[in-house]
């Protein structure tokens, strides 16, 4: 439990193609691979990572790596369930998903013989730990696209995870398209509530370790400033090399701001509301914050900041923000 918690905090704090079909199809034939897309070259932090040609057994390990996947109509033969999904470990926002249940593989320490047993083509692990031993031993499997350049431990943006992902599996212009319908959805969501325009929003997080705080290279965070608010100067003062800052109960004060998102993870959500502490901070007093239960699909979605689990996250967050906001 300790340590799924650890990842996610990190993940939190260290805090997401086979087509596998009976009938031999492709992955190109299935998923169209765009014309002239290979050999196709990746930038990485690892360097440049060229596919040669279209993949037809993919897994998908790194965070959000699986959902994107089949956004773009791939569906891997092998994925990591990072949050604990279960089944075919993607969240219950996708509707159109696999035709062929992929194998679950770990997610901080994978199985590298459970991996290589897959013989994949193509492995994508673009939002992972960014460590070079696990690179290397991938790499020896399979041709590997590892987070990109300038990216920290499990923090790829997300736009940069669809266009790695998408040039990996033949398909740029499906990527592009995705990256701009995003965009769209955020900025209608926007328009719809110029009310969040210049707030100030704190995203935190509340674990049987304490308090914490996240900055605006975080996901949640960036989900929040995509629609216009602005986070909390107070904390990204404290940003450092991470994305999450730790914060004490003396402290708790600076948590205060027009918006309050609490995150409890791996507690209830009554040890957050039931707190004398946070009770006792001006923006709850105004009923200006939101607590989203532990594992509810709300924060699952917003956390594992994917292409199909954006469009989820802004259909049943946004109308509560709006709410506390008003």
């Amino acid at each position: 439990m300790k340590r799924r918690a650890a990842a996610l905090l990190a993940t939190t704090a260290v805090l997401l193609a086979a087509c596998g079909s009976d009938d031999g199809e492709s992955a190109s034939e299935t998923t169209g691979a765009e014309s002239g897309a290979f050999p196709a070259t990746i930038e990485t932090m690892f360097g440049p990572v060229t596919v040669e040609e279209q993949s037809e057994r993919v897994v998908a390990l790194g965070w959000g790596d699986a959902e994107t996947a089949l956004a773009l109509g791939v569906e891997p033969v092998g994925a990591s369930d990072w949050l604990a999904f279960g089944g075919d470990g993607v969240g219950p926002w996708v509707e159109d998903g696999y035709s062929e249940s992929p194998e679950i593989i770990g997610t901080v320490e994978p199985s590298f013989e459970q991996i290589a047993a897959l013989t994949p083509d193509l492995i994508l692990d673009t939002a992972s730990s960014g460590e070079q031993a696990r690179y290397d031993t991938l790499s020896g499997i399979a041709t590997t696209i590892g987070p990109p350049e300038g990216a920290t431990a499990y923090q790829t943006p997300r736009d940069a995870q669809i266009t790695m992902v998408a040039t990996a599996l033949g398909v740029p212009e499906k990527g592009e398209e995705l990256v701009t319908e995003l965009d769209e959805q955020f900025a209608q969501a926007a328009a719809d509530h110029p009310e969040f325009a210049g707030k100030t929003v704190t995203v935190a997080a509340y674990t049987s370790d304490g308090w914490g705080a996240y900055v605006s290279r975080d996901a949640r965070v960036q989900f929040l400033q995509d629609l216009g608010f602005v986070n909390n100067p107070a904390v990204e003062a404290m940003a450092g090399d991470n994305f999450f800052v730790p914060v004490s109960d003396e402290n708790l004060g600076m948590l205060d701001s027009d918006l309050l998102l609490v995150l409890p993870i791996y507690v209830d959500s009554a040890e957050v509301t039931e707190n004398p502490l946070f009770q006792q901070l001006p923006v709850v007093q105004d009923g200006r914050y939101l607590v989203l239960d532990s594992g509810s699909d709300v924060a699952n979605a917003i956390s594992l900041n994917s292409a199909l689990s954006i469009p989820f996250a802004l259909d049943q967050l946004v109308p509560q923000l709006a709410e506390r906001v008003d």
